[in-house]
């Protein structure tokens, strides 16, 4: 028998019975948002604004990791950072379980994705980046993994080739090419040397902001935690980054410009913006392969695992592999 998918008994009657046990009072309207690793929805209210319910998907992250996360955002927040923490409910917990879910509660923030065209965005990005890694600097993670060459590319590398995912006649090409990718990465990560770790959002791309113009706190509102771990500070900026190298060696030295505001930033970790994104694809690519008993999934990804997409990745490795080669970006 075919495995039960994740969220199969995550009805819409159980997000509302859920919400309604933790005193909330929902009114029966309900919005499923975009999201696949978890489901989270929009909730309505009896009395009050709409809220916002995260259901963690089962296994993934153990209550004391969870935790850890909860505990992070309510730190910044109470440092004025503008970041969404959950909700302390009225049994003062920020984590809660129903039918064997469990589940977090947030504020609903408005705001739309940020033009990272704009330098004056880049730099205000830079700055409030600069504040959460201060923030994060101060103590490690004691429940949460580092992102590393192991964690990121050399066991989802393992699990693909123990899953059988790859065509037989694409096999051998894509097996060498990503051990090259990871001989090359390693080589990133020597030539950084010894860098700090700190506690990041760890994936802070366009979708995790909200960029609201007006309102008491104008500017970017940071979301979904979710992926924070330990790691290097450039793993929280070079997803802002995007374009030719001249394009990004520009948009770099406008992050940089808000980061060193509040924290300095060490240079060398520049060697390792390639293999981050390398490991990134990689981790990627394992990611939609252990998901795919979520019937959400293939309706999502239709084209994961088909040889056109295979050949692409190949394709894709390729290139970092020619990128991790070359000098690092420098701001200019």
């Amino acid at each position: 028998m075919p495995p039960t998918p994740p969220y199969a008994h995550l009805t819409p009657d159980a997000v509302l019975d859920a919400l309604d046990s933790v005193g909330l009072g929902t009114d029966g309207r309900l919005l499923a948002l975009n999201s696949y690793e978890n489901r989270v929805y929009q909730v309505g209210r009896e009395e009050g604004p709409p809220v916002v319910a995260k259901f963690y998907r089962p296994a993934r992250w153990s209550d004391a990791a969870i935790l850890e996360e909860h505990a992070f955002t309510r730190e910044l927040a109470d440092l004025e950072i503008p970041v969404v923490p959950p909700l302390v409910l009225e049994n003062g917990a920020t984590l809660h379980e129903h039918a064997g879910f469990r589940f977090a509660v947030y504020p609903r923030r408005g705001g739309r994705m940020p033009e990272f065209d704009r330098p004056e965005t880049l730099e205000w990005m830079g700055r409030f980046i600069g504040r959460i890694h201060a923030v994060g600097a101060l103590k490690p993670f004691a429940h949460r993994p580092v992102l590393d060459i192991a964690s990121f590319g050399e066991e989802p590398r393992d699990f693909l080739l123990g899953g059988g995912w790859l065509p037989a006649d694409l096999l051998p090409a894509w097996k060498s090419v990503i051990d090259q990718a990871l001989d090359l990465a390693r080589h990133c990560f020597e030539r950084a040397g010894h860098f700090a770790t700190l506690r990041l959002h760890g994936d802070c791309h366009a979708g995790n902001v909200l960029w609201t113009e007006g309102g008491e706190t104008p500017g970017p509102h940071f979301v979904d935690f979710d992926d924070s771990r330990m790691g290097p500070a450039v793993q929280d900026l070079w997803m802002l980054l995007s374009g030719d190298r001249g394009s990004q060696v520009r948009q770099l030295a406008d992050v940089l410009a808000g980061y060193e505001d509040f924290r300095e930033f060490d240079p060398r970790e520049l060697h390792l913006v390639e293999a981050l994104r390398t490991l990134r694809l990689i981790h990627h690519a394992a990611w939609l392969a252990r998901r795919w008993d979520d019937p959400a999934f293939p309706v999502a990804f239709p084209w994961f695992n088909t040889q056109h997409y295979w050949q692409d990745r190949i394709l894709e490795l390729r290139e970092q592999i020619a990128l991790m080669q070359e000098e690092p970006l420098w701001p200019s």
